[in-house]
């Protein structure tokens, strides 16, 4: 299967969370092959119309974006930065406190601009 060679392909080939998050993986992957601004420059669908907690998707869309073009110094999209990509409620990549201190430590400033609190790893296979 071709890998999504954009984040808005992502975002429709995307029917689930879990979807999600693998064509995301893919994605990062074939980005940082490319590394391409034009990868970023197409504004995703909402997901959060699509499925439940697409909402986070949503989101999390938005901070691979400005992660992905500050790697690459490039500006990121515009769509990035619209406010109702963010979070109104935090969302932590792990239930239960015992990993939250961690996760407020090492999620990246366009995760915790958007109320989402990822490791340090989020962007990698690792």
């Amino acid at each position: 299967m071709k890998r999504p060679g954009s984040l808005s392909e992502v975002a429709r080939l995307a029917d689930s969370s879990r979807t999600f998050h693998l064509l995301l993986s893919d994605f990062i992957d074939e980005f940082r092959a490319g590394r391409r601004a034009a990868m970023l420059a197409e504004e995703p669908r909402r997901l959060g119309r699509v499925w439940e907690r697409g909402d986070v998707a949503d989101a999390y869309v938005a901070a691979v974006a400005v992660s992905l073009a500050r790697e690459i110094a490039e500006p990121p999209p515009r769509w990035a930065w619209d406010e109702s990509r963010n979070l109104h409620q935090p969302w932590f990549a792990w239930p239960g406190a015992a990993l939250r201190a961690t996760l407020l430590a090492e999620s990246l400033a366009p995760f915790r601009e958007r109320n989402l609190f990822v490791s340090a790893n989020a962007l990698s296979r690792a």
